[in-house]
């Protein structure tokens, strides 16, 4: 399933796990939380609700990958490899397609996340109507 983050004017796309978390995660969805840095390698924010620890747990974490500490309130979303070794009960969310050093940037970053579905549908849905035209042209 795929989904769009978007924090300072830009959208990343990221696709979730296939697992129960992630899944519980989508259903909170859309959400906005407030991330803030942690170890500068990760950015964590908390979610409106926890997520249970049915999904695929993990100890390793490379830039990219969206965790939760499960069971636990908190999405993770780490950026930068810092060579400490990470521990804890983590439940791998996704994964962002690229641009991971978006969430490297100073400071609480305010990010929205939603279905990337539901980001087409309300383009869709909000581009301008006007009356049909024809592509042919008379020749004759």
């Amino acid at each position: 399933m795929k989904i769009h983050l978007k924090l300072n004017g830009q959208v990343i796309p990221a696709t979730l796990a296939d697992n129960a978390t992630a899944r519980e995660f989508a259903a909170m969805l859309p959400l906005t939380i407030t991330m803030h840095e942690l170890f500068r390698r990760e950015k964590f924010g908390a979610l409106p609700s926890p997520v249970s620890a049915a999904g695929t747990q993990t100890a390793i974490c490379e830039p990219g990958d969206m965790i939760c500490w499960a069971p636990g309130p908190d999405l993770a979303i780490f950026h930068r490899r810092d060579g400490q070794p990470t521990r804890g009960a983590f439940h791998r969310l996704g994964r962002l397609d690229f641009g991971a050093d978006a969430f490297a940037a100073p400071g609480p970053l305010e990010v929205a996340i939603e279905l990337a579905a539901a980001a087409v549908e309300r383009t869709t849905a909000a581009a301008p109507r006007g009356p049909a035209r024809s592509l042919m042209t008379d020749s004759g």
